[in-house]
């Protein structure tokens, strides 16, 4: 069973003083059955500066975005296989270096055995390359909570956790100021109509259970996306 590790933080770069309280409040967050992936390091799977790389690619990303964000797409939280070891909302390791892509941006892997895929994020990258849009991915609670006996397992996060998910998520608005919000899952649309915010919530299926073909069904309705093998099959 993994052992977590707390890892010091890495130098700041140059951002506005509420992002950088935002960021700094994300790398505190501690709790005994969550995995913050900013803070902690996982012996089994993380290179040993992996906090370092995480959290750098969540400042630079979140830089980009205050330049124009189109749409915030938000989950209930991270997955073991997906964002514990990316740092990054729904996107595990197949989807990495695709996902600092469509913000300019590179970096090594924060995981020795990089190469990991999960379920969910394969489906919802799969409609992502299909949309030119400025979408931030983010979590209603955007850490990762475990079993208090297996770090490598997923559970809800619970009420008191899903209250600092949610100062996080208002604060991250107000920083971005999407267009769109877009909540995959009841949780994360419940999460987000408790907000005050201007912006149109849209709901999506969660993939998962069997939800893969009504989530991609409705990603294409609200992005007027046409299936190519339908027009194919027309011809």
């Amino acid at each position: 069973m993994p052992v977590t590790q707390k890892a010091t933080p890495g130098p700041s770069c140059t951002m506005t003083n509420a992002s950088e309280m935002l960021v700094n409040a994300i790398v505190g967050y501690e709790n005994r059955s969550v995995f913050n992936p900013y803070r902690d390091i996982c012996c089994e799977h993380d290179v040993k500066n992996a906090p370092d790389i995480r959290t750098s690619n969540l400042k630079r990303i979140l830089s980009a975005a205050q330049d124009g964000c189109d749409a915030l797409w938000v989950g209930r939280d991270l997955g073991h296989r997906g964002g514990r070891r990316t740092g990054l909302a729904l996107t595990d390791d197949a989807h990495y270096h695709r996902h600092l892509g469509r913000w300019g941006l590179s970096a090594e892997p924060p995981t020795t055995d990089f190469g990991t895929s999960e379920v969910t994020a394969s489906v919802i990258w799969g409609e992502l390359s299909r949309i030119d849009a400025r979408i931030f991915l983010w979590n209603v609670f955007p850490f990762h909570p475990h079993l208090p006996e297996n770090e490598l397992s997923n559970r809800p996060h619970t009420r008191s956790e899903r209250a600092v998910g949610l100062q996080i998520l208002k604060a991250l608005l107000s920083e971005l100021r999407p267009a769109h919000l877009v909540g995959i899952g009841n949780d994360a649309v419940s999460a987000l109509m408790s907000l005050d915010s201007d912006a149109p919530v849209h709901q999506l299926r969660h993939p998962s259970y069997g939800g893969a073909n009504i989530f991609r069904a409705q990603v294409r309705e609200l992005y007027g996306l046409t299936n190519l093998d339908e027009q194919l099959n027309l011809l």
